[in-house]
């Protein structure tokens, strides 16, 4: 972050990065953008990208601030774009509207983007500044940056669990080990995942839905509801046919689906006697989804981790013991010694109900 940035320039950013935030349910497969336009400390017009194909951020701002937006500042969490796609560039409309100043919190990754957007508005005399909270614009669309610079979605794996870290009983039953408000606040992270992830295991044995149910839910892109199932055993069953969610089945190459399916179906390869996690990611990445919401088994999450693709892990622990019975929160690792121990950055905690929800990030294993 550049010493240059006053403290106008920092309020202001923050103030964008929350706008930002409101497009977290809508906005995808786009980032999350927020635009604050000010006359030094007084905010003329400001706006966020509310719905892909509908008007930028950019756009909403400079029609709020209308004539005001000449020789002002535009405050933007990621840089303007400079082609044109659905909607048209916006470092264009900022050039169009006289702004005389840019500053960005980051340079947009995207290829059709990636600098031309400054550039743009360099060549036609405007000022242009980045760098300002960028961590924190980073964070903000960690799953679109994920899908674009490492050719992935952003994975968070979800668990409720007890204080033991168990999240069933030894004969599947789980419900419910966290109370009503964790459950609510699971909601928000579905609404703003682009896919939901299970097994077939889950879905033989649960039965659920994987629908975001909230009171606004008519706002939310529903999530792509993503089965692994190698076999197709549970193409024709279960709720998480049902509703208004998409649903996408991933099966094996070699497997031939009934002559009649109503369901979207895809074929990954195998890789170790299972379907092949990175090409699963690979497949999600092309169809444009920044993040993956897991909501499985502990074979499969084992699995998502032991290959290195768990980039967050979300524990709702509930203040109660199911016993050495129970089931783990992860199966297969195969760790036997002290020295292989997983490390796990703990990112937040806080209280939900009467739960703890824990957001951890796994860490590499450090060379010796």
């Amino acid at each position: 972050m550049s010493s240059g940035f006053s403290a106008i320039d920092h309020a202001m950013m923050a103030r964008a990065l929350r706008l930002a935030e409101r497009g977290a349910y809508t906005t995808k497969p786009n980032p999350m953008v927020g635009c604050v336009i000010a006359q030094g400390d007084e905010v003329v017009g400001e706006g966020w990208h509310q719905r892909q194909g509908g008007p930028h951020a950019e756009v909403f701002a400079l029609q709020a601030a209308g004539d005001r937006a000449r020789g002002a500042t535009a405050y933007v969490t990621l840089e303007p774009c400079a082609h044109t796609g659905r909607t048209g560039p916006c470092a264009e409309a900022l050039i169009a509207a006289g702004v005389a100043r840019v500053v960005a919190a980051m340079r947009d990754p995207f290829p059709q983007v990636d600098g031309a957007g400054f550039e743009k508005l360099r060549a036609a005399g405007v000022s242009v500044e980045s760098g300002l909270m960028e961590v924190q614009a980073r964070a903000l669309n960690e799953g679109f940056l994920s899908r674009i610079e490492r050719g992935r979605p952003w994975v968070r794996v979800k668990f409720g669990c007890s204080l033991d870290g168990r999240t069933a009983m030894a004969n599947g039953d789980s419900k419910w080990i966290t109370g009503d408000a964790s459950r609510a606040d699971v909601m928000h992270w579905r609404a703003r995942a682009g896919a939901i992830l299970t097994g077939a295991g889950t879905v033989l044995a649960d039965d659920p839905s994987l629908t975001v149910r909230l009171a606004d839910a008519s706002e939310v892109v529903a999530p792509l509801r993503v089965v692994l199932d190698p076999g197709l055993a549970t193409i024709a069953r279960g709720q998480v046919r049902e509703g208004d969610a998409p649903t996408l089945y991933l099966h094996a190459p070699d497997i031939k689906p009934p002559r009649v399916l109503a369901a979207e179906r895809a074929a990954v390869p195998n890789r170790g006697g299972m379907l092949d996690l990175d090409a699963v990611m690979a497949l999600l990445a092309q169809r444009g989804i920044n993040e993956v919401q897991v909501e499985a088994g502990a074979t499969l999450a084992g699995a998502l981790l032991k290959a290195g693709l768990v980039d967050e892990l979300m524990l709702y622990m509930a203040p109660v013991l199911l016993g050495d019975t129970a089931r783990p929160l992860f199966a297969g690792l195969g760790l036997s010694e002290m020295a292989q121990r997983l490390h796990l950055q703990v990112l937040e905690t806080r209280a939900v109900g009467e739960d703890l929800r824990l957001r951890l990030r796994p860490q590499r294993p450090q060379a010796d």
